[in-house]
Parts: structure tokens; C-alpha cells; sequence
């Protein structure tokens, strides 16, 4: 029989009672698992009857945890009503006042007005510091209610009222941060969350690699919690459930999300047609979280112990979010009307009460009892990580300037009037005289409301959010003598720096004292890379260890999960690489331990795909290194369009403390490095680095006399002219177009009697920011010498035009063109990437050597030095054709 034909009406009612008591009854005297067992054998009876059973993920509109069985409430609810107030108000003033005397700061109150008692339920009984006895926990709050956490840290006194006049004004070192930016306030912050999406991603792998940390022996993590605050709206972001599964998968009980579900966004209803919580919980259960709904507040409780018969758990369910805002605006008189009304009983179960009592019945996100429930409970689970689903209004508290309407979220100015009823809703103690000066508030010391936030602050082991560096310079860092092999070149057989990269992370993965610290992740292609000798050698780590045989096992590098393995290898997910890679880089700040981070993807999919998850990285002050390997447009060369990166490095450039570099060679791999685990482990500078690798292979030489400084700094002579006779040109050169600039160099010389010097462009980005900084110093300082960056000397005296020619879009080497003597004239692979031979796109792309040297011709041409005519035959002679369409529009 199909379930959908099942008739809603009860044949039976007496049947029905006697099942009903039956479950009721082995409840009662035999407990939870014997009645799930039952049910699950009645479950696999019906199915092996061929009864199509109905699929359900939801359980009714109601809290997950009864009244009957929340634990008792372990603080005074009384002062913590008057913090909570307080923390309201002074959040409030805060972005008021900003606005008021500067039109346009912007802020918001809405969202902390939701989320108030959330929080300050974890502020007072959860949320562990890190200056206790007990492991600290790692909070992602909300970006949005960022006021509300300042307002916090003014009580306590960790910032001033200074800070807060000063809010969004942040320049001259007075001012907090718009959101959480780790980067603007670096003892403060931790977790950079208000790009939506990107904190729940975070905390997932926060709390993996927190296990991860612990399984390998490095750090004992097993009492910390990772908590992540979230809106509703937020979950539509594709990073905020992205990943859900791999945490129910992992198992990860240290995991909890709190999902602040005040029915609306930006502009409106989350789920106007339909209901939010519902559809998380069928999201979240779906994927094997343990689900905790907090629907309703305490003053819901009588009415819903006299709903014997489920008529309002009935309204309740069918109600949509639509109606459920327009109750919060419209008052008790309407919500008595349209949602009790629409049952005879359901209006008499009501008719005691007045509109204003109807109003005031609040959401269980407003109801410190039900959130400590929650909390508890989520604390106290295992095996699964937790969601809370607490129901709040958007705009809590500020009644006609903003409670639950559409309007909420960019509210930022209240009137007099509105001020004045906010103070008197909330108790706050201010004159009417003061209130349209929007003061801050802090009790007195000696009040019961600062001793309460002291003692609880004091137990659960200090502030949060508080970002605490404590971790020493890592020692025995690996040298440039340990790079020898590298510097030595390949001895004339062709490989590509990928398999150099593979290499080197091997060895110094098998340093003894330093290895063991190193975090390779990768998503899913470490055979691609060359990668798979680890697999044997450090296992890939798994919670579980491996409970099957290998297909593979036969062979050498079978794939090896193991509970201490110390590859990441995340699957085909570079969200969640780079969020692996954010908790790596991010451990020395976090988790008091230096860890360091190799992820290595496929570069078009590095910067392009998880650019947001870059930049907060860049945020956080993450270190690391991110390996773009199979890069460049025209050396990946059979892969086409959506493959071929030219312009990973252009994204780069974008993020200011970004290290990126291009090396051709392996020997100046080895230099970048081991300058990046110099500068990152033991100058502790908050820099990340990102190097591309190829997969096209060459002979790699040894690396000449010299070259470190230049490698590092991003220019070095690599091929001096052979001869200086004749007319002189200069080739700058990046990657995998090194071998093509020599072989320029070569018909220059050999069919023009150009002499050409050629140089390797290791990094266009370090150069340009060298000459900015000497730029700006001798702009404000003029009567002073004028300042010479690293490139301006290097440069200082080449003859001829320069030129330069990488894998990559023209706008990279152009970064450099204003300090380079007589300018620079660019080739680069301006436009869609496309499948054929390597030759082929250079030709296509004009950046082969033919093209190299007309370039320089031609600016020959054009200084006089050669005449067109003959620039006209070098392009025949060159077999190039002037009349092939620019690759740019096709």
C-alpha cells in the first residue's frame, strides 16, 4: 500500500489508543533505546512488506527539549536581565551615535538586538576564555553583531568609551573595526565572519583539524568547543551547508552551530511562503546532525501543556514565517485574530489574556531557560555536532523603529521618542535630559552586576573573543644548505617544478624535528601533482583509521588512511582545502602551536574559485603556502577554457599581505621557501605565500652565483647578453617562459645582432610594492634624497627596450611599468584559455619566442635604433602572422 493513500481520517480511534498506550507504557518502564528499537523493528517489518514508508526529517513546531525536562537555570535571572539591557542599550548607542555625528558610518543594531540573550547566555555560563585551566573555546560570532560584542568588552572594560565614539573609525588607532577583522585589531578578533558563509565553513574544519591536532599527538584538543553563530538568512550562502555532512561524518561533538533565526534578510522574509527552521532541521537531521529547535519561550509553555488534543501544535506547523513577522508588528490583537482565531479552542485558550500579554510572549531565542537548555544539551552530546535553531525577532527591543519589519536591517538612527522607549523597555538608568546625547552605560564597580560579570568571566577562564599569541619562533627551521640537491640543478634531465615541489615536501616532511609540524593538503589530486609517495610514507589522516583493503594494495603507493596520518586530503572540495588551510596557518594565534600549511591545487581553481576564503585568510593573518600548480595558460596545455590560469596572480596581487611568486626553476622554489619559513616561523611576520608550479618539463639549472637576494626580492640577472656589441635590449621572464625568452634571446642575437639580457621575474608583486614604498617616501619627503627601490638600482643603466613575457595576463608584469627605464612593453595571454599544444598557444597567444623577439624589434623600431622596413621582414622571416585575430576577443 502506498503511504501517500493512507487516509488522514482515523478509522480506528480505539486501535490507535491502545498502540499509543503500548509505546507510552514501554517508554515509561523500559526507556528510550527499547522504544526506539521497536519502532525500528516495526520500521524494517513494513518495508520488507513492501509498505512505502513516508520519509519525514521534521518533528513538530515545538522546542526539541520539553519544559518538563530543562535543567534547572544555574544563574540569577535577575542580573542577568540588567546585563543584557545594558549590553542592548550601549550596542544601540553605539552605532546611533556614530551615525548621528557622522552621517553614513553605517552599523547595525538588528541583528545583535536578535541575538542578545544568545550570547550573553554563552557569555555567562559557556564560553570558556583562554586564561583558565580548561582549553579555550573558539567562538565564530556573527559579523553583524559585532556592536553587541563591543559593548560587552566596554563593560568590562577590555575597550573604552573612546573606542566605542570611535566605532567605524578605526584610523589614528582609537577606533573598533565595522566586524570582526583580525587584520585591523589583532588582540582582539580571531575569526574574521561577516563575509556570509565563510565562518560556518571555517568552524567545521576548525573543529576537524582541532581532532586532527589531537589524533596526531601534536596538542591536546579534546575539551574545546568550537561554536559558530550564523544567521538564518546566511544558510542560503553555498560555504554555509556546503560542508555539513563532512562534520556529521567526522563526528565532530565539538562542533556547535547557532543558527539565529529571526525569520528575515537584508531586504525581507527569509522564508516568507514557508518556515526556515523547519527546512534547517531537514537540512541538518538529513545530513546526521543532532538537531535542537528553540521555538518557543517559557510563557508558551501553559498553552501548550493544555493542548491535548495538538490543535495549536497543528496552527503552529501550518502558520508560515510571513505571518509569524507580521504578528511581531502588528501586536497581540491581530496575532489573537488571525493565528488564535482560526480554532474556536485555540481562541479560548487565550481569551484570559490581553493583547499586550499576547505581544509580549516571547521566541525561545529571547528566553535565557530555553537557550541554557540548548546549550547544555549541545555540550553534552556525543557522537554527532549540534545545531541550534533558536526563533528571535530581527530588531528585538526596538519596537516602531524597527521590530520585525523589512526595514530592520539598515536601520541606524532612532528619534528621541524611540530612544526613550527603548531606555524605559529595558530599564536602562539615564535621564530623560541624556538621551539624545546616546551615553554609554557601565554599572558601578561595586554593583551586582559587574561583581556577576566578573565571577562568571573569572570561571570560565577570562574575555572572549580575545586573539593571545603565545607561541615562540619555531626552532630548527630548515636552511638553504638543506635545499642542495634543488640548488644543483636537475643535471640535464627534464623535469617540471611540480615534481621539484613534490620532492621537496618530502624532505623536509622527513625532518625530524621540523616535519612533523607541516599540514599538506590537498583536495583531490595528489597522483596529479606527483604527490602520492606520501600517502605510503605519512598516511592520509582519517578519524576512523581505514576499515577496508585498499584496491591498491598490491602496489607501492596504496592509498593509506590512517588515525595519525598527517596528509589532508579533503576530497574535490577547495572550500574546504582552504578552510583546512585557514586552521593550519591560523593554529600559532588559536591554538598556541606553530603548524605549517602546503595546499596545493590546481591553480585555476585556487584564487578564482575560494577568493573570499583567500582574503579572510589574509584577514587573519594566516601563514602558509599555497602551491597554483598545473598553472599558466598556455602549460596546462590540454585542458581548455575553465583550466588554463593567466590570471591567478593577478588576483594575488589583490590581497596586501600575499607573498606571490612565479619561479621558473626549482632552485628558486627552494629560495622562496625557505625565505617564506624564515619570515612566517621565526620573524613571525603575518604573511601567506602564494607560488605557482608547472607541469611542463625542462632542465632545471644550478642556481647561479648570487641569485638569493634577487630570487627573494623578485629580479635577478639570469643570462647576461652574449656580447655587448651592437643594439641592446633587456627580457624579463617569468615561469615556464624562461626556456622561450632563452631561445629569444638566442634568434636575437644570432639573426639580428641584438644582444639582450635576460632577467627572471620571480615576483612582479614584491617588486611593485618595493618601488610604492619608495615612492611614497620620497613624495612626503622632498627636501630629504631621494629613496631607490630594490628595482630601480637593479635596473639603474640597462640599455635598449624591455621587454617581459610571462603565462599570464599583461596587467602582472605591467604592475612594474612606471619604474622601469624607458618603460616596459608587455606580452601575456590576454583572453579564454583553449586546448592544443603548448607551441601552438604561445603561438596563439604571442608570447613564444618569434613573438619575444619581434616585440623587441619592434620597440627598436620605434626608438629609431632599426629601421620598420626591417622589422616588417623579421616578422615574415619569423614566420608570424600579422593579420591573426587578437586571442583577447576570441
Amino acid at each position: 500500500m502506498d503511504a501517500e493513500k493512507l487516509s488522514p481520517i482515523d478509522q480506528d480511534p480505539e486501535e490507535t489508543r491502545e498502540w499509543l498506550e503500548a509505546i507510552e507504557y514501554v517508554l515509561r518502564e523500559k526507556g528510550d533505546e527499547r522504544a526506539l528499537y521497536l519502532f525500528g523493528k516495526l520500521r524494517d517489518r513494513l518495508s520488507t512488506k513492501g509498505v512505502a514508508l513516508p520519509f519525514r526529517l521534521n518533528t513538530p513546531y515545538v522546542n526539541t527539549i520539553p519544559a518538563e525536562e530543562q535543567p534547572p537555570y544555574p544563574g540569577s535571572m535577575e542580573i542577568e536581565r540588567r546585563i543584557r539591557s545594558i549590553m542592548r542599550w550601549n550596542a544601540m548607542a553605539m552605532v546611533v551615535k556614530a551615525n548621528k555625528d557622522f552621517d553614513g558610518i553605517g552599523g547595525h543594531i538588528s541583528s545583535y538586538a536578535s541575538s542578545a540573550a544568545l550570547y550573553e547566555v554563552g557569555y555567562n555560563h559557556f564560553f570558556r576564555g583562554k586564561r583558565g585551566d580548561q582549553p579555550a573555546d573558539m567562538i565564530y560570532f556573527q559579523g553583524h553583531a559585532s556592536p553587541g560584542i563591543y559593548a560587552r568588552a566596554y563593560v568590562e572594560g577590555r575597550l573604552s568609551a573612546e573606542h566605542l565614539h570611535h566605532f567605524r573609525r578605526e584610523i589614528g588607532g582609537k577606533g573598533i573595526s565595522s566586524y570582526p577583522h583580525p587584520w585591523l585589531m589583532p588582540d582582539y578578533w580571531q575569526f574574521p565572519t561577516v563575509s556570509m558563509g565563510l565562518g560556518p565553513i571555517q568552524a567545521i574544519y576548525q573543529a576537524r583539524f582541532n581532532r586532527y591536532l589531537h589524533h596526531r599527538g601534536l596538542l591536546d584538543t579534546s575539551g574545546n568547543k568550537v561554536w559558530a553563530f550564523l544567521g538564518d538568512g546566511e544558510t542560503d550562502e553555498p560555504e554555509t551547508l556546503g560542508a555539513i555532512n563532512l562534520a556529521a561524518r567526522e563526528k565532530l561533538d565539538n562542533l556547535i552551530f547557532v543558527v539565529n533565526c529571526n525569520l528575515q534578510r537584508l531586504d525581507g522574509p527569509v522564508r516568507g511562503n514557508g518556515k526556515i527552521i523547519q527546512e534547517l532541521e531537514s537540512s541538518f537531521r538529513g545530513a546526521g546532525w543532532n538537531v535542537i529547535k528553540v521555538v518557543w519561550g517559557t510563557d508558551w509553555d501553559p498553552l501548550l501543556s493544555q493542548d491535548s488534543d495538538g490543535v495549536l501544535v497543528r496552527r503552529m506547523n501550518e502558520v508560515v514565517d510571513g505571518w509569524f513577522q507580521k504578528y511581531t508588528v502588528e501586536g497581540g490583537g491581530f496575532a489573537r485574530e488571525h493565528f488564535f482565531g482560526a480554532d474556536e479552542g485555540l481562541r479560548k485558550m487565550v481569551e484570559h489574556m490581553s493583547d499586550e500579554a499576547l505581544h509580549r510572549m516571547v521566541r525561545g531565542g529571547h528566553d535565557p531557560r530555553k537557550i541554557h537548555a540548548a546549550y547544555r544539551a549541545a555540550v553534552e552530546h556525543r557522537g554527532q555536532p549540534t545545531v541550534i535553531l533558536a526563533k528571535t525577532i530581527k530588531g528585538y527591543g526596538l519596537g516602531e523603529a524597527g521590530e520585525g519589519r523589512n526595514i530592520s536591517h539598515q536601520q541606524k538612527k532612532l528619534n528621541l521618542e524611540e530612544l526613550r522607549e527603548f531606555r524605559s523597555r529595558f530599564g536602562i538608568p539615564i535621564k530623560d535630559e541624556e538621551i539624545n546625547e546616546t551615553p554609554f552605560y557601565r554599572p558601578p564597580e561595586e554593583s551586582p552586576e559587574m561583581k556577576y560579570i566578573r565571577e562568571r568571566r573569572k570561571v570560565l577562564g577570562g574575555p572572549v573573543p580575545e586573539r593571545l599569541v603565545r607561541v615562540a619562533p619555531m626552532q630548527a627551521l630548515p636552511q638553504l644548505r638543506d635545499f642542495k640537491e634543488f640548488l644543483d640543478g636537475s643535471g640535464g634531465r627534464a623535469v617540471s617544478s611540480t615534481m621539484g615541489f613534490s620532492r621537496m615536501l618530502g624532505r623536509l616532511m622527513a625532518m625530524k624535528e621540523f616535519g612533523k609540524y607541516i599540514v599538506p593538503i590537498i583536495p583531490d589530486e595528489a597522483r596529479t601533482f606527483g604527490l602520492e609517495a606520501l600517502f605510503r610514507t605519512h598516511g592520509i589522516y582519517s578519524s576512523i583509521g581505514q576499515l577496508y583493503e585498499p584496491a591498491d594494495k598490491s602496489s607501492l603507493l596504496y592509498y593509506f588512511e590512517s588515525k595519525q596520518g598527517q596528509i589532508l586530503e579533503e576530497g574535490i572540495t577547495e572550500a574546504g582545502a582552504m578552510s583546512s588551510f585557514i586552521a593550519a596557518g591560523n593554529a600559532y594565534a588559536t591554538l598556541g602551536i606553530n603548524t605549517v600549511p602546503f595546499f596545493i591545487f590546481y591553480s585555476m581553481f585556487g584564487f578564482q574559485r575560494v577568493g573570499d576564503l583567500i582574503w579572510a585568510a589574509g584577514d587573519m593573518r594566516t601563514r602558509g603556502f599555497l602551491l597554483g600548480a598545473t598553472a599558466g595558460r598556455t602549460t596546462l596545455n590540454g585542458e581548455g577554457l575553465q583550466h588554463e590560469d593567466g590570471h591567478s596572480h593577478v588576483l594575488a596581487s589583490t590581497v596586501p599581505n600575499c607573498m606571490a611568486y612565479d619561479p621558473g626553476y626549482v632552485y628558486e622554489l627552494a629560495v622562496i621557501i625557505e625565505d617564506g619559513l624564515r619570515r612566517m616561523y621565526q620573524n613571525q611576520e603575518s604573511i601567506f605565500y602564494y607560488i605557482t608550479l608547472y607541469n611542463e618539463n625542462y632542465d632545471m639549472p644550478t642556481m647561479p652565483e648570487g641569485a638569493e637576494e634577487g630570487i627573494r626580492q623578485g629580479l635577478y640577472r639570469l643570462k647576461a647578453a652574449p656580447d655587448d656589441k651592437g643594439l641592446r635590449a633587456q627580457l624579463f621572464a617569468s615561469g615556464p617562459l624562461l626556456p622561450e625568452a632563452i631561445r629569444a634571446q638566442q634568434l636575437l642575437h644570432e639573426k639580428f645582432g641584438v644582444s639582450a639580457d635576460l632577467w627572471s621575474v620571480t615576483s612582479y608583486k614584491n617588486l611593485r610594492y618595493g618601488a610604492l614604498e619608495a615612492q611614497r617616501w620620497n613624495r612626503l619627503h622632498p627636501t630629504e634624497d631621494p629613496r631607490k627601490s630594490y628595482l630601480e638600482q637593479t635596473l639603474e643603466g640597462v640599455e635598449g627596450p624591455c621587454i617581459a613575457v610571462s603565462d599570464y595576463m599583461r596587467l602582472v608584469p605591467d604592475q612594474i611599468a612606471p619604474w622601469v627605464p624607458g618603460g616596459l612593453f608587455t606580452l601575456g595571454t590576454d583572453g579564454f584559455g583553449r586546448s592544443d599544444t603548448r607551441a601552438e598557444l604561445r603561438r596563439w597567444f604571442e608570447i613564444d619566442a618569434e613573438h619575444i623577439a619581434t616585440a623587441v624589434l619592434y620597440q627598436l623600431g620605434r626608438r629609431g635604433q632599426m629601421d620598420m622596413g626591417k622589422v616588417a621582414a623579421a616578422i615574415r622571416e619569423l614566420g608570424i602572422d600579422p593579420d591573426k585575430p587578437f586571442s583577447l576577443f576570441h
